[in-house]
């Protein structure tokens, strides 16, 4: 069993040109091209066709990523930025704007829904559609797929790359064979041919890993694959190694999955300046952290038990988890916890981040106290506050303390989505 489904390859139908060329299992890849840069380009004309380089601020001395036009100099993410001017003298910083990217992303999967109903957001720039049902209704699977490049662009305004074949894996691999704008289909009846030849460790899900893992055992291409018994994958990685067998043979079996699981923790961390030892400095990231992690505790009716509090140093995370007395959605109450955990671990030693996390989520309300006045006069405060914050901005009234806080900008999360708990920007 993987994720509550069935273990066994999907069964592939023969091309029948009376069928109008349908398929057994059909699944698309949407994959935007540098999206964060595109849609900078798209919002600034003049920067069309010349190289961008995206970074988290206009301080920000990384980038996050770049256009094409960047790459093609040899920027790449990651990359300092100094190191990047030395590659590419006239290259054009963007200081990262994720609401934006965040919001346009929305746009696009909702798109994505006017044509089938079976979408799993990958990522912000990245979505898996089954289009496997809807062939009755939209056409064969290459008119589908045409049609799903069409919708992103009049969605967003910026291509796409699209990769069409007959499971997630091979699609994805499709997907960025041809960037930027690229159309690939590799039909399931060929892909374990048209694999035969690539690294396995090209594959989505592949890590570095799995990889030694495998050229141990004499398998570095997808082709070497069927020679090794899936009972010697599936004893040292589980169902986990049982697909990756097939999906390297172009036969993954991984189903679209479209069901967003609650979270179990809602956390932010922060980079505070290299080397860090000003108690005062530490204890602000901490209390904007706090208040952050407060806020979306609020905004989706959730109380945290437990509280993960942690800070790196060069050599280690410092940590601690504390079960609280009772519930909280209230920045003061986990900076509170912050400044305890600083009395009681921390040594003085230079820091890198700052990490705040609320875990064993509840919906609010499930432990009250009656009479503890002071939580009701709290809870009322901090509604105001999230309602003057809603519509003028986050931390647009906030304690005095933050006024000297990170001014770095947000980041969208990993696991972001286009709704719900998951719709967030750090």
């Amino acid at each position: 069993m993987i994720a509550g489904h069935e273990f066994s390859p999907p069964r592939v139908m023969k091309r029948d040109k009376k069928s109008g060329g349908w398929w057994q299992r059909a699944i698309v890849l949407v994959d935007m091209n540098a999206f964060f840069a595109s849609i900078e380009q798209l919002k600034n004309p003049e920067w069309r066709g010349r190289p961008v380089a995206i970074t988290n601020g206009r301080v920000g001395t990384t980038i996050i990523t770049c256009s094409y036009e960047a790459r093609a100099y040899g920027v790449r993410t990651g990359m300092r930025l100094r190191v990047a001017r030395e590659h590419c003298p006239e290259l054009i910083q963007a200081p990262s704007r994720p609401e934006i990217y965040a919001r346009i992303s929305s746009r696009i999967m909702r798109s994505l829904e006017e044509i089938t109903p079976e979408v799993e957001v990958f990522s912000v720039d990245e979505a898996f559609l089954d289009i496997t049902s809807v062939q009755r209704l939209h056409g064969s699977p290459v008119e589908i797929a045409r049609r799903v490049k069409r919708q992103v662009l009049a969605a967003s305004g910026i291509p796409c790359s699209v990769g069409l074949s007959g499971d997630k894996t091979t699609a994805k691999y499709a997907a960025k064979l041809n960037k930027p704008d690229g159309f690939t289909v590799i039909p399931p009846w060929v892909a374990k041919e048209r694999l035969e030849e690539v690294p396995v460790t090209e594959l989505c899900g592949i890590n570095r890993g799995v990889g030694d893992f495998l050229a141990a055992h004499g398998v570095t291409r997808c082709g070497q694959m069927g020679r090794l018994p899936v009972s010697v994958l599936a004893a040292r990685f589980g169902n986990l190694g049982r697909r990756i067998w097939l999906m390297c043979q172009g036969e993954d079996p991984e189903p679209i999955i479209t069901r967003v699981s609650p979270p179990k923790t809602i956390g932010h961390g922060k980079v505070v300046p290299p080397g860090t030892t000003d108690r005062q400095t530490i204890e602000t990231f901490l209390h904007h952290m706090s208040e952050k992690v407060a806020a979306r505790l609020r905004r989706h009716r959730m109380e945290g038990h437990r509280l993960f509090i942690g800070v790196r140093s060069d050599q280690r995370w410092i940590g601690t988890k504390q079960r609280l007395e009772r519930p909280t959605d209230d920045g003061q109450v986990l900076f509170y916890w912050c400044r305890h955990f600083l009395d009681r671990q921390w040594r003085g030693e230079p820091l890198h981040q700052v990490q705040v996390t609320a875990l064993s989520l509840a919906p609010v309300g499930m432990q009250q106290s009656l009479f503890d006045l002071s939580g009701t006069r709290r809870m009322a405060l901090n509604s105001v506050q999230d309602q003057i914050n809603g519509r003028y901005g986050e931390f647009a009234i906030a304690p005095a303390t933050l006024l000297k806080r990170s001014q770095m900008p947000n980041v969208i999360a990993p696991s972001w989505k286009p709704e719900g708990v998951r719709e967030t920007v750090l």
